[in-house]
This record gives structure tokens, sequence and C-alpha cells, in this order.
């Protein structure tokens, strides 16, 4: 377990601890309400024409245990010190919320990224349940997860020793750094680097080469090719540098960020650092993963794909010889994944 040090106190801090934790409480209450309205903006600038899968119904639920966590220590720290059904909440309790949401969310990662490639994994092997079936699967395998993961957070013995240390006179707050998310976010950003690397004399010839236009009230990206080039493209070699540039012309922003914590080994707590942007860059990690090692299924009219929330994966490759996309009927192909 790694939490944040609660050495080092200041003179002045301990001349006054109330007035510094009552700070702290509110400090922390301010993070949780600006993580919930980043939660917000996400979701409403997703695409609303995805289908249902496991990511987005548990990027929901992640949605609504954050609101719970703002509602429930807000209540707490307005009232102070009040009894509910027997038991006697304090602002002691705003801390041991949080640090018990904190261990949860720092062990969700792994199964959480493990059951998404399940997922995917069912999508192209065509086994896909009824709908009304599968959104009862995704439901209930939410559930389960969050009851099994608080669970083990409430009955690890090692947890409970690190709880119980934080006694009510302790003034300082520690978070459990989550080392999960820490080796996630490390293996995704050496695999796109080494992707890179391999395919970065073709990402930076199509990255001149883009074109982008619109297509059926969509933003497309396409790349022109000669005219004597095959219509189908199926091979992995030449999908990687345009997955590539799909990828990364969304979440290059999000991809630094993750270079700079890596690099500087930024410690963040696991209450902020699980958060809905976090999921979608990984969701489209999973779908350009999965898209590449089945591009031989990759058929507009035969396989329904996944969509991606916020990345484009439409990729037309036409000839060069047409300048004018939007005169045509439809392109003569298109990849979707």
């Amino acid at each position: 377990m790694t939490a944040l040090s609660s050495e080092n106190c200041s003179s002045q801090y301990q001349l006054h601890p109330t007035n510094q934790l009552l700070d702290s409480n509110c400090l922390l209450v301010l993070i949780i309400l600006g993580k919930i309205l980043l939660n917000v903006l996400t979701l409403g600038m997703r695409r609303k024409n995805t289908y249902q899968n496991f990511m987005e119904y548990f990027c929901i639920s992640l949605a609504f245990i954050d609101l719970l966590l703002l509602v429930t220590i807000s209540i707490i720290f307005y009232f102070k010190d009040f009894v509910f059904l027997g038991i006697r909440f304090t602002k002691y309790h705003i801390c041991l919320f949080t640090q018990i949401v904190s261990f949860t969310y720092g062990f969700l990662h792994y199964p959480v990224f493990l059951i998404a490639c399940i997922d995917y994994y069912l999508n192209f092997s065509k086994t896909n349940l009824p709908f009304k079936c599968q959104k009862l699967f995704y439901f209930f395998t939410v559930v389960l997860i969050w009851i099994s993961v608080f669970a083990y957070v409430l009955g690890d013995a090692a947890i409970y020793q690190n709880l119980k240390a934080q006694n009510v006179y302790s003034y300082h707050c520690p978070f459990y750094i989550s080392i999960q998310s820490y080796w996630l976010s490390f293996s995704m950003v050496m695999i796109l680097l080494m992707a890179f690397i391999a395919s970065w004399s073709e990402v930076i010839t199509l990255v001149q080469a883009i074109r982008i236009t619109s297509y059926m009230n969509e933003t497309v990206l396409y790349f022109p090719f000669s005219s004597h080039s095959s219509y189908t493209v199926t091979s992995k070699k030449a999908l990687l540098p345009k997955f590539i540039v799909c990828f990364l012309g969304t979440w290059l922003p999000f991809v630094l960020l993750q270079i700079i914590i890596l690099l500087f080994k930024v410690e963040i707590p696991a209450y902020i650092e699980m958060n809905i942007p976090w999921l979608y860059f990984v969701n489209s990690f999973l779908i350009a993963t999965a898209c590449w090692l089945n591009c031989h299924k990759l058929h507009l009219r035969d396989t329904a794909l996944p969509v991606d929330p916020f990345v484009n994966w439409k990729c037309c490759f036409i000839p060069l010889a047409i300048h004018n996309l939007e005169q045509m009927e439809k392109p003569i192909s298109i990849i979707i994944c």
C-alpha cells in the first residue's frame, strides 16, 4: 500500500489543527465536485449513437458513485456532528469514506480492463446476447464488480489496519495511490510508442496527405491512395499507421499527460485518477487494438463493430483522381471499427 505522506507538519498547522482539517475537508469537497463536473462534461460530449457495452455501463456507475460520495461528505461537512440510524457521524468520516472509495477505485483498473477486453472479444466473435439480455448482463456485471471490490477493501486486514491507523486525532488524510493505474498507463504508452516507431514514416506520410470531410453528417478522415491500389485494405501493416493517426488525433493531449505523469512519477490519489476521461481513453485504446487484431473481419455490411464515443474510426480510402468526396454517393471503401 502506498499513501501520501502526512509528515513534516508546519507549526502553524499544529497550532490550528481543527481549522486546518475543516479547510482540508472543504478542499476535498471541491475536488470531488470538480471531478463530477468533468464526468458530466465528458458524458455530454460523447456520441449518442454508440451501442451499449460494458465500458459505457461502468462509466455511468462511476459517475453515480462519485455523486453519492459528494452528497455523503457534503452532508457530513455541513452538519459536522450528527447521529443517523444510531451511528454518529463527524467530520473525520469525510476522510474515512473518501479513503475507502480511494482504495476501491485503486483496485478496479485491472478488472475493468480485463472485462472490457473480453467484451470486445465476444463482440468480434459474434457471440452477443439478445439486446435486452445483454443490457441486464452488463448491469449485473458492473454491480458484481463494485460489490466484490468493496467487499475486498472492507475485508482486507492490511487495508483495515491502514484505515485504523488514521485515528480521529490525525489531522492529515492520506489517500491510496494505485499501482494498477501506473502499470496500465505505462503499458499503453509503451505499446503506442513501439507502434509509432514501427510505422513512423507511414504515419508522417498519412498526416501530410490526410483530408477531413463530412459524410452522412459525420466528420470523416480519409487517406488518398493511387488508383491502382486495392480498395479492400485488411493488412495489419497497412492499418496500423491509420489507427495511430485516428487515435492520436483525439487523445494526443491525454497521451502527453500520461507521459508527463510517468516521467515525473506524479502521485495522484486513486479517487481522482479513476475518472471517466481515463476510462474512455482506455476504451479507445482497446477498440483500436481489437480492430487491428481482427482486421480480416472489418467489413462494413457483415460485421457490427463497436463505435467509439470519441474517436471516429471511419477511414475512407479513395483514389487520388476523386477530388470532391461530397459529390459521391458513398466512398469506395469504408472501414469502421
